[in-house]
Formats: structure tokens, sequence, C-alpha cells
């Protein structure tokens, strides 16, 4: 007989039962309605937020009433209206609704998807969502998919908790298969990089990406024990794509100093512009030099569903493996990134077994991931591919790019800003001139002086808008623009993600932006 207390045992009825309090989902409903229906304000600086939640004293117990009034009076209150038509910052976007019931579903489920016997049905469910992106990158014939999508043996991709890990996880294949088992060489995953290293003749082992590569990048080769160094940047050219000529210089001088290049990594949709590397080039690339190519297209890799656009992206099939995010153009929630592998074989390389979970043969998921116990999150990936599906993200990728070119065009239109680079996808980057400064910025007189002015401003522009909390746009610091690669440019970076988002919004918020700049220019 359980010795617990009624009120504890309670709080464990099954989920999402008639035993739920209508008095919880009323609250539930009512305090998150109240934050979608506000508008937006001031934010609280993280100093203020900081003293907030200054307590660490352990809690002896609360109703779920009373937390629930504690959450909706000193946290959501204080979130990112990451939903609002006029939050264009980021990569995170307002998400459909159907995401709400199927989180319940996940949640109240409670499924490991680690392994058969804690997820059932959701691990040939989630087989079968990572089969459909796989399709829809790689293309093959319907006797492929018939004989791997649901074989144990067979690995067409693996959900992840994000691009980072996804990018990790891609790039840990890439070692182990280059430097897998060589005569009396065991392999590096047995023996380790310093003997793989003297088993293969070099003298230190390299991932070649362009400059403007993610940053999961520089923890994947922390990680994999190469060194932060062993990542080759090639600089890229002024739209923000990878330098064909410096890249194959780059090839090359690795090759000359005795380092084997492990992979070659392109980008679909870089985080600062979105530009997209010459991906067809690159798989020649790795080709000649017998290296193992990633495209991480985490952000471009819905673009695929746009017969108008997918060209952007020629070669991405010939990738080894393919990286895209969930919780980006696919409009699911954040958590879920996804890796793709051409080769179902790719990633035996990684595989690793336990005895009382995870055993050898078996269909259990978790021998292959990075990820050991992992939530359903699958239910969000399957359910936006089936219920949005080609055609609702078609048009999604299409509004985006084609509000991107409509900001673009706008920018090019007012003296007061500056594009820096023609977009490719649906992020633009461009920054404010004051007055004293649009002459020389037209005539392209601009020196170092007058470039670092113009720097402080846009950052002073966009901190003041951010916490004015009308709208929000980001910044960042390019170099490879037409000022030079030793020049920073401060840039304001608008991403058009967001279905919300109207070429009205877009034109209020450069309004805004024009004004704060007159004011702070004086």
């Amino acid at each position: 007989m359980t010795t617990c207390a009624p009120e504890l045992l309670s709080l464990f009825v099954a989920y999402g039962t008639t035993h739920e309090s209508p008095d919880v989902e009323r609250a539930v409903m009512d305090g998150l309605a109240r934050f979608f229906a506000a508008r937006p304000g001031e934010a609280d600086s993280a100093d203020d937020l900081g003293r907030r939640f200054a307590d660490s004293h352990m809690p002896s117990g609360a109703t779920v009433e009373a937390y629930l009034r504690y959450l909706f009076d000193d946290v959501v209150p204080h979130s990112v209206p990451v939903h609002s038509p006029h939050f264009m910052g980021h990569m995170t976007s307002a998400l459909p609704s159907f995401v709400a019931p199927l989180g319940r579903i996940m949640t109240a489920l409670n499924q490991n998807v680690v392994k058969l016997e804690t997820s059932n049905a959701f691990t040939f469910y989630e087989r079968q969502a990572l089969a459909i992106l796989h399709r829809l990158v790689y293309g093959r014939d319907q006797a492929f998919y018939d004989a791997h999508i649901q074989h144990t043996e067979s690995t067409l991709g693996m959900l992840a908790s994000g691009g980072t890990l996804a990018n990790l996880a891609a790039l840990w294949c890439a070692r182990n298969v280059r430097l897998g088992p060589k005569g009396d060489f065991a392999g590096v995953r047995v023996e380790g990089m310093t003997e793989a290293l003297r088993a293969y003749g070099c003298q230190r082992a390299v991932i070649v990406a362009s400059s403007a590569a993610h940053y999961s990048l520089d923890k994947a080769v922390d990680l994999l024990g190469l060194g932060r160094s062993a990542l080759v940047k090639v600089p890229t050219t002024h739209g923000g794509s990878i330098d064909l000529a410096l890249l194959e210089e780059a090839l090359a001088q690795c090759e000359r100093e005795g380092s084997l290049v492990l992979a070659l990594v392109g980008v679909a949709g870089t985080t600062e512009t979105g530009a997209v590397d010459p991906l067809s080039p690159m798989a020649d690339l790795a080709e000649a030099h017998h290296c193992y190519f990633h495209v991480d297209a985490a952000w471009g890799g819905p673009v695929l569903f746009s017969e108008k656009h997918r060209g952007l992206l020629d070669g991405i099939a010939r990738a080894d493996s393919v990286t895209i995010d969930g919780h980006k153009q696919l409009y699911a929630p954040m958590g879920i990134g996804t890796v793709l592998f051409r080769d179902p074989e790719t990633a035996r390389a990684i595989e690793t077994n336990a005895s009382y979970i995870v055993r050898g043969g078996s269909p259990d998921l978790g021998r292959r991931t990075l990820e050991g116990s992992r939530p359903a999150m699958a239910i969000y990936l399957h359910g936006a591919l089936h219920i949005i599906g080609r055609n609702g993200y078609r048009s999604l990728v299409e509004e985006g790019i084609s509000k991107a070119a409509f900001l673009a065009r706008t920018i090019e239109s007012r003296p007061e800003l500056e594009l820096l680079a023609e977009p490719q996808l649906n992020i633009v980057v461009y920054r404010f001139i004051p007055k004293a400064l649009r002459e020389r910025v037209q005539a392209r007189s601009l020196d170092r002086d007058g470039n670092d002015s113009i720097n402080e401003l846009n950052q002073r522009l966009q901190e003041a808008q951010r916490d004015g909390g009308a709208s929000f746009i980001s910044r960042t610091t390019l170099r490879g623009t037409r000022y030079g690669a030793d020049v920073p440019v401060v840039v304001l970076r608008a991403v058009l993600a967001n279905p919300l988002t109207s070429r009205d919004d877009i034109l209020a918020m450069l309004d805004e932006q024009i004004a704060l700049g007159d004011c702070l220019a004086g």
C-alpha cells in the first residue's frame, strides 16, 4: 500500500483525462489568450529579470493553480512575442494552431523513442516522417523507399533537438567513415584520433567550410577531438556564399601540408544573410578530394518544396548528409532538428549498443542517434508534413522570398537605408545611414571612421527598437562586404518567415527605424 499523500498522488492521474481540473485548463487558456492579445511594450532589462529569479531556496510545494498564477504573473508576460507579425529579427516564428493539441498528446503519452519497448508505434512513425523528408531531398525511386523506410539496418535520417546536434551527428559519421578500419587499424571509433592519424599518414584531420557557416561547426570539431583550428574557414563572396576559387586553394593547401579533409560542408541558407553556397561545384570538389560532403540546410532546406526556387539548392542531392531544422521553416515548435543520409548505411559508423536497451539488430532508434532518451517530437514533424503539406510549404516559402525581395527593393528606394547584400532567400541585411554620411555612402567614398560611426549608430538603433517593444529586428556584424574583408559592418537583419507579417508591417517597421535613426543621429 502506498504511503504517498492523496494530494500528491492526485498529480499523477493520467494527463488529459476527465480527472483534470477544468479550472486548470481555463487558467492556462485565459493566461495564454492574455499574452497573445497584449500589445508589445517596453521590455524589462536583463538585470531586472535576473533579480526576479534570484531565489535558490527549495520550495516546499504548491498547488497547480498557485503555480500557474506565478507563471502568468512573473514569467509569461516577460516572454518574447515571437508570434507577432512585427517580430522580424530571428528564425523563430508564429506556429500553426495544430501544434497545441499535438503537444498535448505527446506529453500525455510520454513516449521515449530511444527504444521500441518505450515507444512502439512512434518508432516507425518517426522513420516515416524522416523518409518523407529524405524523398524531398534525394528523390530516390519507390523501390528504394520500400526497401529502406522500415528496415532495421537502414537509417534514412535521425531526429535531434536542433541543427547543432544534427550537424554534429553528421560530422561524427563523416569522421568515422573517413577514418574507418584500415589494415591492422580498427578505426577511429575504437582507437581514437592519434592512432587514426598515424594509420592514415597525415598530420591532422580538418573540416572545410565557409566563414559564414554556423557556429555549431566550431563545437563539432572541438567535440570530435580535432581542435578548433581544424575548422578551415574559407572567405565568402560579397553575396555571402563560399568563394569557390578560395575553396579550391584551401583544399590544395590541405593536401600540401598533409591535412586529411574529413568533410566539406556547404551551407544552404546562412544564418546571417540566408546565402546559399554553390552546392553542385562543391560536390564536384568533395568527390575529387575523396571527402564526405555535408550540407547544412537547417534554414534553406524547405526551399525544395518550391519548383520556382528549388534550383537555388541544385546539387544538394549529391550530399552524403543534409541537415534541415523542423523548428525553422517547417514551422514545428522549438526542439526539432533532422539529419538525412544519402546512403542508409552511413549511420552504422556511429552505432552503439547496450544489453538492456538499444540492442544490436533491433529497431531501436537509439542505436544510431547522438541523443539517447528523447520525447516523441516526431509528432510535430509528421503532423506538419501532413497538415501543411507540399502545397502549403510551397506557398510559405515563396511568400517569404517575395517579402524579402519587397523589403530589399524598398530599402533601395530610401536614401536613409543601405542594402548590404541581395537576398537569395528570405533574410535581408541592411543599415541606417545618417544624413551627414549619405552622399559618401552613395559615392562609395566612405572611410573607416565614417563606417565605425555608422556601426555605432546602428547598434544603438537596434537596441532602441528592441527595448521599445513595438517591433524587433536583429543585428549582426558582417565582414567581406563591398567595404572589404577586414572592415566590420554592423547591419540590421530582417527574417521574413512569419506568415502573419504583411508588407504593411514591413513598411511600418522601416518607418520606425528611420525615425529612431534620425533621432539618435541628432
